[in-house]
């Protein structure tokens, strides 16, 4: 936990979130996933931004690696992007050491699907879990919903018990961990990480 301590006390854009948008309070880091008509030309590695630029309709590889939180490749108008997060459950019990939050925002009609993927390295194959987030854009208020379950962990039936297992970020069972972000114009995902913790285990 002092890990994270640390982590959040170096983040910017700091700010205050309030009960009534569904999100908690206090500090927290902000990432927004932004839908854009055209491709971007320019390069987006290393700038430290809050952002990453998708396809305003297609899919995206949000490829995902293990520190504090930053965003190494904001262009992901070229197929794949990179976002670089703490782990979330080293030791696998189910419980978080910090949570992320999602809400759909932009011009009411649009949604997108976010799911967590990796790489079986005994296969060699590419598996996602069969939970995923998809964010709907409504007409009216926003709100945010905790995506912890769908965003920091992957479940699959890798041993074939007809029962699927659960993998936190950065489990070394899999590896190449990335979001597969499918979008149908939303113009824009907001996504927050809090330092509270998500039981997931169902308790």
């Amino acid at each position: 936990m002092k890990m994270i301590h640390y982590l959040f006390g170096l983040m910017l854009g700091l700010s205050q979130a309030h009960a009534q948008n569904g999100a908690p309070s206090g500090a927290h880091y902000n990432l927004n996933i932004i839908g854009v008509p055209k491709g971007k030309t320019a390069a987006m590695t290393g700038n430290q931004g809050h952002r990453i630029f998708v396809p305003l309709t297609g899919k995206t590889k949000i490829n995902l690696s293990e520190g504090e939180f930053q965003v190494l490749d904001a262009n992901g108008t070229d197929g794949s992007a990179s976002f670089q997060l703490p782990s979330p459950d080293p030791d696998g019990d189910g419980v978080t050491s910090y949570s992320v939050f999602a809400r759909a925002l932009g011009k009411p009609g649009g949604s997108a699907r976010i799911e967590t993927c990796a790489t079986d390295p005994v296969t060699t194959e590419e598996v996602c879990s069969t939970l995923n987030y998809v964010a709907v854009r409504d007409s009216g208020r926003s709100k945010f919903t905790n995506v912890s379950n769908q965003l920091l962990y992957l479940y699959a039936d890798l041993d074939g018990d007809g029962k699927d297992e659960r993998y936190s970020l950065f489990d070394e069972r899999l590896q190449d961990y990335f979001w597969a972000y499918d979008n149908n114009g939303l113009k824009l995902l907001q996504l927050r990480f809090y330092e509270v913790v998500t039981d997931v285990n169902g308790n």
